[in-house]
């Protein structure tokens, strides 16, 4: 939020000599962060004057209108006699005072001024116009003063335009609604400050009359518990935004529309009551407030048709809708330049149901920024008279003697604080007649009750003795004041966060990572080492993409958690597997032009549980009970921790030195195996072989044991996956449970072998279905322990082979710890594990 410090004056007694980072330090100890403090001054230097034109003669011959003007500056320019300017534009004549630039100066975006001919004319200056002093969008004429600015020839024009603002621009956090506004700032500095406050708040309004200023129902109480609205009629049409007002929009970033619809602006920067004004003749029938119903449309002022939902608030008439409920109007209603009759509307709206609207139809409106932070209920009635009183006077027309006030607000529920907490909570000694004085100040009602004895809300069942009570009524303004723990802070804010100690605990004595952690850290490093690059994906997915995946009903990845309040409704759900992102990122990247990928991730994946139910409720005045944790967490869906990798293009890039190698199936199977040995599996306990898994291509997908256990999947994704998501063929992924792998065995110190080894090629020829990885197995077993490693290095089908068939070519090293060994040892050894692969697979020696 922008707002300039003279506007904040009007309400607050600010000292005059208040220096403006003071004041944006004070802000900021009330908890509102100052993003910036701009002083309108600066942005304009050299000479800024007022200047009345004199004379202005057409030039022709040209592709657009041109006029030499001759202004008088004053003295301004050192000689007293009137300027030569060239200017294009067409809004202004002789006698009109204008905004002049004079040689020397420097306007926004560092553009130089001086003197040159242009046009066949010297030029010495420019008339400016809104756009070019950085005040405004509007760059179709320049700035004609109005006739009541109290400004001569040669004058300072910065007071006249508003660039002798002082501009601060707020970040206002979620729970401070009521800091959206000037009456809200204007309170919070005069506690701040210890000055005087005027709430224009509490300026008096006629109360809503038995007849109805226009025909009103509200349906729903829950959505708009509270609807004003009173019409003026006989407005002048052509009545222009009087200059103050456009200028305090201006600078809070709000473009000047008309004069009614600047009035509702106006008055929600003023008071935070946003407001919106209907053309009342292009009203059908009664208005009626209710929820949506299916298949209603509405176009807003914006120019989209939008599918409204049952959850959406809408205003409508006998035509059907006409307004998005607190956060924008439509177009069939909307004030024109015609509108002569004009129906002032403020409310208070449900907070949740606008937050939720606003980002299902993704209109972030100021008014709606306002009203899911919280809205003051008895606004309606002040706001409406404000934006009456504005427009009677600046457009004249007749107020209209009825009033509409349907009135469902219900009382503020009191809190009861114990006295003492703050100071228990904080460390801070607060004496009881200063936790009062801070509530009220703030515009709490506060009853002082007996002393009673009270439990500790920080701890279960630990009564603290007795302690006054406080019975606190927030003011209505403060809808975000519903528990102690809100009015303790109310407390510690105000009297000062520079009072709490800060006292860091003792770091209790650890060992460092965990074994978990050590394991990420380790499986992190070898993927990265193998050439890999980690990605961050958001953890949030569609619908759809179970379905993109080909899902069966009954795998356990197809139930998903939905999110309340999902960041976008095309993403609701939480992952049960991390391809479904990490595929996201590669589609991001080749659509950049990158070919060649091989990404990983590791993080969490969501896996719901069956028949959950409900989290319990739990308050913030107290620490949950052990029963409550544990019920809490037998509701929150299992986060196993997932390692997955996804490769693309070629893995060993194409050049001088030969053709490349692109990435395949294997590639991702050997992503598992580093995985598997970098979380300190060994690998006589990992197996690798054939299955059929989602969305794994079901001819070139394998599941990854550990003891026997399925831990994940590796190998080349289904092409109709692939298709689907618009990447390349081919593509190979790896997805492993890290969270399924035991812990790691202590590895004993390896001996080592001063003797040489033995060195053996076998070729065996078996059943083209049997995983490589069984008959490594065979040969370990049948070898025995003269065997230090076994490596296939080469696979080979033919028809000399046979249908069916194929020869597994592996490189055996034997060795013995304590001698030498003979040949006769090395062939026995090499011709017991082929023997105990031909038992188990069939094997035989190729060639024999």
């Amino acid at each position: 939020m922008r707002v300039s410090v003279s506007w904040l004056r009007e309400y607050v007694d600010l000292p005059a000599d208040l220096p403006t980072g003071d004041l944006a330090q004070a802000l900021v100890d009330l908890g509102i962060e100052v993003d910036s403090v701009e002083d309108l001054s600066g942005s304009v230097t050299g000479p800024l004057v007022v200047g009345e034109v004199r004379e202005i003669e057409e030039l022709t011959g040209f592709k657009k209108p041109i006029r030499f003007c001759l202004v008088d500056v004053g003295n301004a320019n050192g000689t007293g006699e009137p300027q030569e300017i060239v200017c294009g534009a067409r809004n202004f004549a002789p006698g009109d005072r204008v905004v002049v630039i004079l040689p020397g100066g420097v306007l926004p975006g560092d553009f130089a001024i001086g003197a040159r001919k242009t046009y066949g004319r010297n030029s010495h200056g420019m008339i400016c116009s809104a756009k070019e002093l950085g005040l405004g969008d509007d760059h179709s004429g320049i700035i004609v003063l109005p006739a009541d600015v109290a400004a001569a020839p040669g004058d300072d024009a910065r007071p006249v335009v508003g660039l002798d603002e002082v501009v601060l621009e707020l970040e206002v956090t979620p729970d401070r609604g009521y800091a959206l506004s000037l009456r809200g700032l204007a309170r919070e500095l005069s506690h701040a400050l210890g000055v005087p406050l005027r709430d224009p708040g509490a300026a008096p309004a006629p109360a809503g009359t038995a007849e109805p200023a226009y025909p009103v129902r509200v349906l729903d109480t829950v959505g708009c518990d509270r609807f004003a609205a009173r019409l003026v009629t006989g407005v002048d049409p052509t009545a222009q935004t009087p200059e103050w007002m456009r200028r305090r929009l201006t600078v809070a970033g709000i473009r000047s529309i008309s004069l009614p619809v600047d009035i509702t602006n106006y008055v929600m920067l003023e008071l935070g009551q946003p407001m919106h004004a209907f053309d009342a003749d292009r009203l059908s029938g009664d208005l009626v407030v209710r929820r949506a119903e299916p298949g209603e449309k509405l176009t807003t002022l914006d120019g989209v048709a939008r599918n409204l939902v049952a959850e959406d608030m809408v205003i409508c008439d006998d035509t059907g809708p006409i307004s998005l409920a607190a956060v924008m109007g439509g177009e069939t209603s909307e004030v024109v330049a015609g509108t002569t009759n004009v129906l002032f509307e403020a409310a208070h709206w449900d907070p949740a149901m606008v937050g939720r609207t606003a980002r299902r139809h993704r209109l972030f409106s100021e008014a709606a920024k306002r009203w899911e932070r919280g809205v003051d209920p008895t606004m309606p009635l002040v706001a409406v008279e404000r934006a009456v009183t504005l427009l009677t006077e600046y457009a004249g027309g007749t107020a209209g003697e009825h009033i509409l006030d349907l009135d469902h607000v219900a009382a503020r529920t009191p809190v009861t604080l114990p006295v003492d907490l703050p100071a228990r909570r904080v460390g801070v000694a607060y004496p009881p007649q200063r936790v009062v004085a801070i509530l009220e100040q703030i515009g709490c009602t506060v009853t002082r009750g007996a002393d009673r004895l009270v439990e500790d809300p920080g701890s279960v069942g630990a009564a603290v003795g007795d302690a006054e009570v406080l019975t606190v009524t927030p003011p209505p303004w403060r809808p975000d004041l519903t528990d102690p723990a809100d009015l303790v802070e109310e407390v510690v804010r105000l009297d000062g966060y520079d009072r709490v100690p800060s006292v860091l605990p003792t770091a209790p004595p650890g060992r460092g990572l965990t074994w978990r952690q050590r394991r990420r850290r380790a499986v992190a490093r070898s993927l990265a080492e193998q050439g890999h690059v980690e990605v961050l994906s958001q953890p949030f997915v569609g619908v759809h993409l179970a379905d993109r995946f080909g899902l069966a009903d009954d795998d356990p990845r197809r139930p998903a958690v939905r999110l309340a309040n999902p960041l976008s409704e095309q993403e609701p759900l939480l992952r049960t597997t991390l391809l479904g992102p990490l595929l996201e990122a590669v589609r991001r990247n080749l659509g950049r032009g990158l070919r060649d990928l091989a990404l990983y991730e590791i993080g969490l994946v969501f896996l719901p549980r069956a028949d959950a139910g409900s989290p319990p409720v739990m308050g913030v005045d107290r620490r949950p009970a052990e029963a409550e944790f544990a019920a809490a967490d037998a509701v929150v869906p299992a986060q196993p921790q997932h390692v997955a990798v996804v490769l693309t293009g070629d893995v060993e890039p194409a050049g001088w030195w030969g053709p490349g190698r692109p990435a395949g199936w294997a590639d991702a199977i050997e992503a598992g195996r580093t995985v598997l040995a970098a979380a300190g599996v060994p690998a006589d306990r990992v197996e690798v072989r054939a299955a059929e898994f989602a969305p794994w291509h079901p001819g070139r997908c394998a599941e990854l044991l550990v003891d026997g256990v399925v831990v994940g999947h590796a190998g080349e994704l289904h092409p109709v996956v692939l298709a689907g998501l618009e990447l390349p063929r081919r593509t190979a992924a790896m997805e492993l449970d890290l969270d399924a792998l035991p812990d790691a065995p202590v590895v004993p110190a390896p001996d080592v072998s001063g003797f040489p080894p033995a060195l053996i090629d076998v070729a065996l020829v078996v059943d083209e279905r049997v995983p490589a990885a069984e008959v490594e197995r065979a040969l370990v077993e049948g070898a025995g322990d003269l065997l230090e490693s076994v490596r296939l290095f080469d696979v080979y089908a033919s028809e000399q082979l046979g249908a069916g068939r194929r020869s597994l070519a592996y490189k055996l090293t034997f060795r013995a710890p304590d001698r030498t060994l003979t040949v006769e040892e090395a062939v026995a050894a090499r011709d017991a594990a082929v023997a105990r692969a031909a038992d188990l697979h069939q094997a035989t020696l190729r060639g024999t």
